[in-house]
């Protein structure tokens, strides 16, 4: 008989691994092509990945609530007909990023048979050459989890492992590591992070470890971008039944700076440096359930504040109701986040990898400022905001930052007041 064999695949960029929350078909029924077979997450989305042919659904590899890592087999589909081998596929889910490499071991003798699903498991991924040394050293999949990783994306290099293998005590054991304690009573109330919060502690952990971060800040005299908006936001809610927010005024002031310091629209690959010819804006937008998502504004030097309004509204309404596909989510080359919205004067947000940017702003405020007239400084009462700029300080010095913040800046306090929306 003919199989296929169904591949986790690329879910975004910078993922690595999935998690398959529900199989939508059980072993042995039918599943026709393109049908919907089983439902998997990410910190990012949920997606459900279809069957690439039809046929009969033979085999499941994991279980709900394993975390499979991307280009692994997730199971098999009987087409009927006659094959000497399995032939792999994967689902129609748009591929954004290509799939991490990884290490090609030589074939070791194992010692000692551990699980290769065990090994797969949790929330962290593995090499080929760390699983087969894990295996030869009857490294259980607890220890192997608490092992350091140095790699990217606090990945288990063979260093780390063959140091935690010197490390161990007489008896086997490994040394404990040192951790302060935390002390519960009974007052106290224990609350388990859902998968999605899991899933960010850990995308932060890792940023914060992977680039230096640094911040600037500027402020930015915001008074005639609020009396325009004050001036249409009536007339465009009743004319097109959306709000007009600030939101999307930054978005085009950002586009606009990205395209004349074009390179703070990068990431980082080793050595390398990617310079991104499109200028894609994430937003991060706060979720009922206290989670974030980033749902990403496309080519946004290339759109008319109109249509970045329409963007801006469309994508946070589905983003708070889960109905955000992959390509929403993914591709953006910096990012902005709001802290304003929540009454904040400033922060210092975490870069979204593997972006090296984010722009954060806080809350307009009226304040008395001095401000140069025809007849000499005066003071006034202002809308000011504060700006800041947290980068990766191994691409992005003081030096670029200022010279983004200053165009930034200078976009909004010239925003054009003669314009209409």
């Amino acid at each position: 008989m003919a199989q296929f064999e169904l591949v986790m695949p690329q879910m975004g960029e910078g993922l690595i691994e999935a998690t398959i929350t529900k199989w939508l078909k059980k072993e042995g029924e039918k599943v026709g092509e393109d049908e919907a077979l089983v439902e998997v997450a990410t910190d990012k989305v949920d997606t459900e990945i279809p069957s690439p042919v039809e046929g009969i659904f033979i085999k499941k590899l994991f279980a709900e609530g394993d975390v499979v890592p991307i280009g692994n087999i997730i199971g098999i589909i009987d087409t009927g007909g006659e094959s000497s081998s399995p032939k792999a596929t994967t689902a129609s889910v748009p591929a954004v990023a290509e799939a991490p490499s990884v290490e090609k071991p030589p074939q070791p003798i194992v010692k000692t048979e551990i699980p290769e699903q065990e090994l797969a498991s949790g929330t962290r991924f593995y090499s080929p050459l760390v699983k087969s040394i894990a295996r030869q050293e009857n490294i259980s999949m607890k220890d192997l989890a608490a092992i350091p990783g140095t790699g990217k994306d606090d990945r288990v290099t063979k260093e780390d492992i063959l140091k935690w293998l010197k490390n161990k005590k007489p008896d086997g054991s490994a040394i404990p590591q040192m951790k302060p304690s935390i002390v519960t009573t009974g007052e106290d109330q224990i609350i388990e992070m859902d998968r999605i919060r899991q899933l960010i502690a850990s995308h932060m952990v890792k940023s914060w470890e992977t680039s230096p971060h640094v911040n600037s800040f500027v402020e930015a005299d915001m008074t005639n971008i609020v009396n325009w908006r004050n001036k249409y936001k009536e007339a465009f809610e009743k004319r097109e039944k959306i709000k007009l927010t600030i939101t999307p005024i930054l978005i085009e002031a950002i586009a606009k700076a990205v395209r004349d310091v074009p390179l703070v629209n990068v990431s980082i690959d080793g050595t390398k440096i990617i310079m991104h010819k499109n200028i894609n804006i994430g937003m991060a937008v706060a979720l009922p359930n206290n989670n974030l998502i980033v749902p990403v504004i496309k080519n946004g030097d290339q759109k008319s504040l109109q249509g970045i309004v329409r963007d801006v509204t469309d994508l946070a309404d589905r983003a708070r109701q889960s109905k955000l596909v992959l390509d929403e989510i993914s591709g953006g080359t910096i990012s902005l986040t709001n802290l304003g919205s929540f009454g904040l004067l400033m922060g210092t947000p975490i870069i979204n990898q593997p972006q090296t940017a984010i722009v954060a702003v806080g809350v307009i405020r009226k304040r008395a400022v001095v401000i140069e007239t025809p007849g000499g400084d005066a003071i006034a009462v202002r809308h000011m905001m504060i700006l800041s700029l947290t980068h990766d300080h191994r691409v992005i010095d003081g030096v670029l930052a200022g010279q983004f913040l200053e165009r930034l800046v200078f976009y909004l306090e010239k925003f054009d007041i003669n314009q209409s929306v």
